[in-house]
């Protein structure tokens, strides 16, 4: 007969999550995002042929590995057809994205257009390329999308991305705008989808450490980087350090629009509106305060002097 004798040197079971386990969280979260945007926006449909736009980043690279498998497990039946563009950057490493593809056994097509040269060509030494680039990259991609016969365009760009889009609009266009999860391209000839719509960029990030995707880095054209963008893409990062949940109720406002509350004549009849004698929810609560979200309050009131903003915010504490 055996013993069991208490032993400090005995090992037990840690309380902490095992890296296999927080991996799985992490992925399951982001296929559950990803599945979620495409239903709320019918972003694929059964017999589609996907044009996956391929990058090398790890934006791209997660939204393949995530579209492949929903592919596998979706009750609708669609194509994926991975596309990169080889734009003859000095130093692209033109091996990484086929010997990916191949072990992937993914049907994949490798363009090559000298697109660079043409940039250098017309863009002075020292500003940035990056808009002429991608009104480039974007006509070829629509030419290639028309001749393998993809019904949807895929592109890689993630919440993240649409928050700072509407940040740089509202900063320096003008508009109330951002990047929608889905559109019809601007010749009016394709459907444009973001499956990672609800994807936060530090997940994506995490998941691409731990797959180990081959990335290819994005500054091989040596052109400078969107100094603007930038500078928001720090602020929403100290955001989200400082005040947690902050973000994601900025993107639930983009989910959450209400016309007759703006200043849009064109999207809302002002001149329409009268009283009517009857209650209206939704009626002028210009004087109330803002319902806050728990997980972005605190219980100090702060001046706000980052990044080029002052004033004061009030938030309270709603636990």
């Amino acid at each position: 007969m055996s013993t069991v004798t208490s032993n400090s040197s005995v090992e037990r079971p840690s309380a902490r999550p095992t890296a296999n386990h927080a991996f799985n969280k992490l992925q399951k979260r982001i296929r559950r995002d990803v599945g979620k945007a495409i239903g709320d926006f019918n972003m694929i449909e059964d017999g589609d042929r996907v044009m996956v736009c391929l990058s090398g980043g790890k934006d791209s690279y997660t939204m393949l590995d995530v579209l492949l498998y929903l592919q596998g497990v979706a009750p609708i039946k669609f194509d994926i057809i991975a596309v990169n563009l080889d734009q003859k950057q000095p130093g692209f490493p033109e091996h990484v994205l086929p010997a990916y593809l191949t072990d992937l056994g993914v049907d994949f097509r490798i363009i090559e257009e000298d697109t660079y040269s043409i940039v250098k060509d017309k863009v002075p030494e020292g500003k940035t390329t990056c808009a002429l680039c991608s009104r480039l990259r974007r006509g070829i991609l629509y030419r290639v999308a028309n001749e393998l016969g993809a019904t949807k365009i895929a592109l890689g760009h993630h919440r993240d991305d649409m928050l700072e889009t509407l940040f740089l609009n509202m900063f320096y266009g003008g508009k109330l705008k951002s990047m929608p999860p889905k559109l019809v391209s601007d010749n009016g000839e394709h459907v444009v989808i973001r499956p990672l719509a609800y994807v936060r960029e530090k997940d994506i990030q995490s998941y691409s450490d731990k797959k180990a995707f081959p990335i290819i880095p994005c500054n091989l054209c040596g052109s400078q980087e969107n100094l603007q963008r930038k500078v928001i893409k720090e602020m929403f990062q100290q955001w989200d350090k400082q005040f947690p949940g902050r973000l994601e109720s900025m993107f639930s406002a983009v989910q959450n629009v209400v016309p007759s509350h703006l200043a849009d004549n064109q999207l809302f009849n002002f001149k329409a509106v009268q009283a009517t004698g009857v209650a209206d929810a939704n009626g002028d609560i210009g004087f109330d305060q803002p319902e806050l979200n728990h997980a972005v309050t605190t219980e100090n009131e702060n001046p706000v002097r980052q990044h080029g903003v002052t004033g004061s915010i009030k938030v309270v504490n709603l636990g």
